[in-house]
């Protein structure tokens, strides 16, 4: 069945260690809550959708370590995001109090337009309240914010607190948006509007001028992994983006051929050392990050592969045998 949806919105929990953002998303997207639940590390995400005036809205929400030492990476992924949930436990005021800084944080990094609720979480807690509703309440309507309390033990309000911040960031984009250009969000990627980019299945790859080098890889991806694994590509880490920049990567695409699950991977090289280059990419801690998320959803041709940037990578070179050097017609 497609998993078909209208628009696809992303969305980051921030806030302390503790304060519930992990089972705040498991309450939404599974209907679970963890006692046990231990700390994120680095980010995990999951999704959800909802109706809003008829259209079908898709939120791939994501869940950001609350550490400090997580912090610096974690800064990247508010990058795309369009909505943030800022987390603090009403019977801990230090978590309410350090909503200050998670929210200059979310400033520093996010767009200018997010739409930010701040959350009161552990409202099963009453007996406990540290933080007066009135008192954050207040502090939300002084910065903008929209408002809640929750409590994602025994569900109270995660439902209302999810809906109303995507149905916020629905009407602030469909305004914005011409109906006509809606297909510009509505996919996992895209060109701008009057490019269409083609992915045909042949075997080889045209290039480009023989100054570069047009790269064709492919790879098999897990039947039960199709959605995930665009869920994440959706969203890629800048950090991973910027590897790629620093080596002389260029005009990066994946795609994906349903009939034989395939993955494939095509990219140009610039530089002049692609062998350094392709294992300095591999080395690099952003990527080594990247293939520990998404390794787990791939497979391999390779006998003796055991993963990406091993010595036998899950990946096979597809050999080019047709160059088109296109250009315009005279």
């Amino acid at each position: 069945m497609t998993d078909y949806y209208d628009y696809l919105f992303k969305v980051v929990l921030v806030g302390d260690p503790g304060v519930g953002k992990s089972n705040l998303l498991s309450r939404l997207t599974r209907n679970e809550f963890n006692l046990e639940s231990k700390s994120t590390i680095g980010v995990e995400f999951a999704t959800r959708s909802i109706t809003v005036d008829g259209k079908t809205v898709k939120a791939q929400i994501w869940d950001t370590a609350g550490q400090v030492r997580y912090r610096a990476i974690a800064s990247a992924y508010y990058r795309g995001a369009v909505g943030a949930l800022l987390v603090y436990d009403i019977s801990k005021h230090a978590t309410y109090v350090n909503v200050m800084r998670w929210l200059k944080e979310l400033r520093d990094h996010a767009d200018s337009n997010i739409v930010m609720m701040l959350v009161g979480n552990k409202s099963d807690l009453e007996h406990l309240r540290a933080v007066p509703t009135e008192e954050a309440k207040s502090f939300a309507a002084e910065n903008e914010l929209l408002f809640i309390e929750t409590s994602a033990l025994d569900a109270s309000n995660v439902e209302s607190a999810f809906q109303t911040t995507l149905s916020d960031i629905y009407r602030i984009v469909s305004s914005k948006l011409p109906e006509q250009s809606a297909d510009y969000i509505k996919g996992p990627t895209s060109d701008a509007p009057h490019t269409k980019r083609i992915c045909q299945i042949i075997k080889g790859l045209t290039s480009d001028a023989p100054h570069t080098k047009r790269i064709c890889q492919i790879i098999k991806l897990k039947p039960e992994c199709v959605d995930e694994y665009k869920e994440v590509h959706s969203n890629v880490w800048p950090g991973v983006l910027n590897a790629l920049r620093r080596h002389h990567i260029v005009d990066y695409s994946i795609n994906h051929y349903p009939q034989l699950n395939l993955l494939i991977a095509n990219f140009k090289y610039t530089g002049s050392d692609f062998e350094n280059d392709m294992k300095a990419i591999g080395d690099d801690e952003e990527t080594q990050r990247w293939w520990k998320l998404t390794d787990s959803m791939q497979e391999s041709f390779n006998d003796g592969a055991s993963g990406s940037g091993k010595e036998i990578p899950w990946w096979t070179d597809v050999e080019e045998v047709f160059r088109f050097e296109g250009g315009p017609s005279a």
